[in-house]
């Protein structure tokens, strides 16, 4: 019984370092289509809209990076079968999120965060400790995550070029998702963060978003 525990646990280590590859160094595939396909005709962006459109998208991809590790490390430390499921199913979606992103990058020509590594292994890091601090954290963390996701979303949907319909339909989608995700993880019994820590994630996110939209 005992090995056949400790294998369970090396599997499940060994299939979040493969995803965490694939999330950084491929091009993971969307399950579904992205809202952006519906999108058929669109006015012309200047060479000033798609440099910006193209930053903003790539601050979006980075959060998904991101979102990747979070999910992956905090599916790796519960012991809850039934929540593992819940970040798995959450982290699906994200991928699509992920997917999404990175094809609106590359339509507009740009190139996704050259510290994509350096993000990744920070958010693993970062939920892993969530982790550790048991399911009911581990979920308040993802509440006030998507929060600031959903809110920092918000204010992109503002940014975009309004003749920017592609960009603006994954965005809106994403927003509505994140929004469901947080709700999602409040059913399951979060608890909430303190507010110094819900300042320093703000903190961190800032950092990355100022750095991504360049770097």
């Amino acid at each position: 019984m005992t090995s056949r525990i400790k294998l369970s646990k090396l599997d499940l280590l060994l299939a979040s370092a493969d995803h965490g590859l694939r999330t950084v160094f491929g091009k993971p595939p969307a399950a579904r289509a992205s809202p952006a396909k519906s999108i058929v005709d669109e006015s012309a962006l200047s060479p000033a809209e798609v440099q910006l459109a193209a930053a903003l998208m790539r601050v979006n991809h980075v959060g998904e990076i991101c979102a990747q590790a979070l999910y992956q490390s905090q599916a790796l430390l519960t012991r809850d079968p039934d929540l593992r499921a819940h970040f798995a199913q959450a982290a699906k979606e994200e991928l699509d999120h992920l997917a999404w992103t990175q094809q609106r990058i590359d339509e507009l020509g740009s190139h996704t965060s050259r510290l994509s590594p350096l993000w990744y292994g920070g958010a693993f890091a970062i939920g892993s400790l969530a982790g550790l601090a048991g399911d009911r954290n581990s979920l308040g963390f993802v509440v006030e995550t998507e929060r600031q996701v959903e809110q920092h979303l918000a204010t992109h949907l503002e940014r975009l070029p309004l003749n920017d319909l592609r960009s603006r339909a994954i965005v809106t989608q994403m927003k509505e998702e994140e929004a469901r995700h947080a709700a999602e993880a409040l059913d399951a019994g979060a608890r909430p963060l303190s507010a110094p820590l819900g300042k320093l994630m703000r903190l961190a996110a800032c950092v990355m978003t100022r750095t991504a939209h360049y770097i």
